[in-house]
């Protein structure tokens, strides 16, 4: 009868760890999706070769997403949508390679200055050696001011572009 309960409460003990764990993530997830929603408005900065860039960030859908656009308006518009799946922060982006690489946030990155998303697969990719992003980082300077690091991979080399932002206030 005892090692009957003590399973019972073993098991019950490790429902409750995963339960939390899950809340946990869920959470930081939640956190990270309020910070970009923060973001709402146009923001103008360089690119890190120095040219002028242009982002924005609409929050949209009831709240559930936020669309940031960078570029808009120029030949290279592309569209990224943050939305939760789940427990989970996603990152889908549109990109000018045409294809759609999905990314996830890193969950260790939530609690920092920095949120990281990390590639988790792609819709129209032709191959895997096609040209596509495989991250993005969204650095927190101030309220006013982030920086962005854009990873892409092409036929196994990798490429971090960095575009520095500050909100504009007109």
């Amino acid at each position: 009868m005892r090692d009957k309960q003590e399973k019972r409460v073993l098991w019950g003990r490790v429902l409750l760890l995963i339960v939390a764990g899950c809340a946990t993530m869920s959470a930081q997830s939640g956190a990270a999706f309020e910070r970009i929603k923060a973001l709402e408005g146009q923001w103008k900065g360089k690119s890190g070769d120095g040219s002028p860039a242009t982002t924005s960030f609409h929050t949209t859908a009831a709240g559930s997403a936020v669309l940031q656009m960078l570029g808009e308006g120029g030949q290279y518009e592309m569209p990224t949508v943050y939305h939760p799946d789940g427990e989970r922060l996603m990152a889908t982006h549109y990109c000018a390679a045409k294809n759609q690489p999905r990314m996830v946030l890193a969950p260790a990155s939530a609690a920092t200055s920095t949120l990281r998303f990390e590639f988790l697969d792609a819709t129209n990719l032709s191959s895997p050696e096609a040209s596509h992003m495989i991250g993005v980082a969204i650095e927190f300077v101030d309220k006013d001011q982030i920086r962005q690091h854009w990873t892409s991979l092409d036929h196994g080399k990798q490429t971090v572009d960095i575009f520095d932002f500050v909100r504009s206030r007109n």
